[in-house]
């Protein structure tokens, strides 16, 4: 039962990141601190469980989705090179100051976090082209301050990174291509960050520091699977009818989170 509800969250998550190119850990973080807290994890780790679990699905999709980009000619790896140091320094930093963090604090910023992507989700438009790329210095902080709230939330950075792209003139293909490979190196820094943790009070066994290896199996089992069906399907529905219900969705379970915490 355990390993069919992580299966589950994995299909939801793959679905919606095909269909709407979001990245799962906005429905993987909330899904997995439910069923943490329902299978008797220590309170005070839930959410640290749930974002490095998070994370380290977020290797072996976000290496697939790269893949795929790169075969397109869809990554820009001219600003990914520059981006990369900061990314894996901000992530690590990410990682350290989510452990730092109270469960409830974390459940609070991720579901702040969740209501401004749903905001961004209604509003319907890219933001506006505004200059050129900053210089090698100027994308490494950018790179830091990515990878530093993509950890601390368990998050691949595609909601973070494409949205800086496209303000700096970037083709949305190329954003989008580029965002995938920034998420790998996201996804190792911080879930080797997290794995440096230890669990408050009981934990489970199959864990790495807040690392959970079955839910990180099952999640990813299914999310490969499902994501280029998402992707199928997101040519043949409103995806703005979609955009709005999965925006409802986020601020409900943002709504959720805050509340909770």
């Amino acid at each position: 039962m355990e390993l069919l509800t992580y299966l589950i969250t994995g299909a939801i998550a793959g679905l919606m990141a095909g269909l709407l190119g979001i990245g799962g850990g906005l429905v993987i973080v909330p899904a997995l601190a439910l069923l943490f807290a329902g299978q008797g994890f220590a309170p005070d780790s839930v959410m640290h469980y749930a974002v490095g679990s998070s994370l380290a699905t977020i290797v072996l999709t976000s290496l697939s989705s790269l893949r795929a980009h790169h075969r397109r000619g869809s990554v820009l790896w001219s600003i990914v090179r520059p981006l990369t140091p900061g990314i894996v320094l901000g992530a690590l930093a990410g990682a350290w100051l989510a452990r730092q963090v109270s469960s409830p604090g974390l459940a609070l910023m991720f579901g702040i976090f969740e209501i401004l992507v749903a905001f961004q989700l209604l509003r319907g438009r890219p933001p506006a082209p505004h200059r050129g790329l900053p210089g090698r210095a100027g994308l490494g902080v950018a790179g830091g301050v990515i990878g530093l709230v993509s950890a601390l939330l368990g998050i691949g950075g595609g909601t973070l990174t494409v949205p800086f792209l496209l303000w700096h003139r970037v083709d949305i293909r190329a954003a989008v291509g580029t965002a995938a490979a920034c998420g790998l190196p996201i996804a190792l820094a911080g879930a080797a960050g997290f794995a440096m943790g230890a669990g408050a009070g009981w934990t489970p066994g199959l864990h790495t520091g807040f690392l959970y290896w079955p839910a990180v199996v099952g999640i990813v089992i299914t999310s490969v699977l499902l994501a280029p069906l998402g992707a199928r399907l997101a040519h043949h529905l409103p995806r703005q009818t979609l955009r709005r219900v999965f925006a409802v969705f986020l601020v409900l379970v943002g709504m959720k989170m805050i509340l909770g915490s």
